[in-house]
């Protein structure tokens, strides 16, 4: 790979991941459109294991107060509501993971198209609209409850379909939940991390099978890209997000839609 598009790819795969916006979408469309080769399997993996660690490092004392808060519950201490949320990503990972393992190849080999992103670029923008014009606003994650956990656990596997976004999607439902825009997004981030392990898994697996010949520096060079500004992206998307609502971002997956539309009917 160039290294041009090894800094491109990875900025985008860092600023999209955790933004309602669709970094699928985006790695599919930009070397589409610039008439890039693909960037192939081992890249995409990389650039995601940069967005995990840019999560797992910004809430890293939330992580592990969490899993501390798991382990007590296990051990017999009690549900606290720390112990519910990490009970609460994993509950809200297994439909994704399901649905994932089921239509793997139908969602690849049929949904990949720029008009599908296209279409679901609009519709769901327009749904998180919809979402945070009617938000309540008044809960955080740690009122969330099982039934909670299922609904946006739901929702996030529709994020499997390109153009949708996983943040967009989950953060759609959880303002339709009552919760705050930031609080929709800190378990937005936190139900990312196993679902970015799984597809990292899932993909890894792919690689393997594939014997694609791997560009080691490429990959480093991504990974570290993609995992600073991810870290950048988080930081200012939470400290920005209550003032500024979710309207730019609707707008842009608007005029992403259509310039979609334009370029490929």
């Amino acid at each position: 790979m160039e290294i041009a598009h090894i800094i491109w790819l990875a900025l985008v795969q860092g600023l999209t991941e955790f933004l309602p916006v669709s970094s699928s979408a985006h790695l599919i469309l930009v070397p589409s459109l610039l008439n890039w080769p693909d960037q192939g399997l081992a890249f995409d993996v990389a650039v995601h294991l940069g967005t995990l660690i840019a999560v797992v490092a910004y809430f890293r004392k939330d992580i592990i107060n969490l899993f501390i808060a798991w382990i007590g519950s296990i051990k017999g201490n009690g549900m606290t509501p720390e112990a519910r949320l990490a009970w609460g990503v994993i509950v809200g990972s297994i439909p994704a993971a399901f649905v994932g393992l089921l239509f793997k190849d139908v969602i690849e080999v049929y949904l990949r198209s720029p008009l599908v992103i296209a279409t679901t670029t609009i519709i769901f923008g327009l749904l998180l609209w919809f979402a945070d014009k009617r938000a309540k606003l008044k809960r955080d994650e740690l009122s969330l409850g099982w039934q909670d956990f299922l609904v946006i656990g739901a929702a996030q596997a529709m994020a499997l379909v390109p153009g949708t976004s996983r943040s967009g999607i989950t953060i759609t439902a959880g303002l339709l939940l009552g919760l705050t825009r930031e609080a929709a997004a800190r378990y937005s981030f936190f139900l990312s991390i196993p679902i970015i392990v799984l597809s990292g898994l899932s993909v890894t697996g792919d690689l393997v099978s594939s014997n694609e010949a791997v560009d080691w520096n490429a990959l480093l060079l991504g990974t570290v890209i993609a995992a600073i500004s991810a870290f950048i992206c988080i930081h200012f998307f939470l400290a920005l997000i209550n003032r500024m609502g979710m309207l730019p971002f609707v707008i842009y997956r608007l005029f992403l839609g259509v310039l979609l539309f334009a370029v490929f009917l």
